[in-house]
């Protein structure tokens, strides 16, 4: 079972979300806030494996909170969800530590989808959020094999092996964990192993985060 924690003041959409919840297989809403300060409090305490989130919350922002769920819940996975695709707030939420960021108007099919793929290491976007994500990456040239960008550098990361470059380069190209592994002949368990690493050398907590100090953003 994977359990879902809801981040919305809008009583009548979290209702909906938890209704949408209720009645997926394997999908269940453990912790239901209303602000970031509540979530904060209450989501550490949850265990729950997703966080779903809007980023105009009263008080402390969605970003706001991403950020400090993930300083003291690494392991959980943030999704936003929300009305606002503005460039901004879509990078500023990224690099909180969200690993997904989706559109409202998006079906509701498309969240239970993200859900799950963001468990297996995706970073689930609606259609336009990606797009300006996948624009802004392409805006440096390709870089064949294992090297070392400025921005890596920078971050302090020279200690990334060989192999860790290779991944860090496949993931900011998009690849998903299950694609890693098959180009590398590797298991996903150890591309993981790989990725906690490579989180940990650029002080990162999320793909998304990493491919974007990567990239240099």
């Amino acid at each position: 079972m994977t359990t879902v924690a809801l981040v919305e003041d809008d009583m009548g959409v979290r209702r909906s979300l938890r209704s949408l919840l209720a009645s997926e297989p394997g999908l269940a809403c453990t912790c239901s806030c209303a602000t970031g300060e509540e979530a904060v409090r209450k989501i550490p305490d949850a265990g729950v494996d997703v966080v779903v989130m809007d980023i105009k919350l009263p008080g402390m922002s969605g970003i706001e909170c991403a950020r400090r769920l993930k300083e003291r819940c690494p392991d959980v996975a943030i999704l936003m969800l929300t009305v606002y695709d503005e460039t901004d707030l879509i990078f500023a939420a990224l690099r909180a530590g969200a690993g997904g960021y989706l559109l409202k108007r998006a079906a509701t099919t498309e969240l239970v989808h993200a859900i799950k793929d963001v468990l297996d290491g995706g970073a689930p976007m609606t259609a336009p959020v990606a797009r300006r994500v996948v624009d802004y990456l392409h805006e440096t040239p390709e870089l064949p094999g294992p090297r070392r960008p400025a921005a890596v550098q920078a971050a302090g990361a020279d200690r990334l092996t060989d192999r860790e470059l290779e991944i860090l380069e496949h993931l900011s190209r998009g690849y998903s964990n299950r694609e890693i592994a098959d180009t590398f002949g590797i298991s996903v368990a150890t591309v993981r192993s790989h990725l906690r690493n490579i989180y940990a050398k650029l002080h990162v907590r999320s793909r998304t985060q990493a491919a974007l100090k990567y990239r240099g953003g």
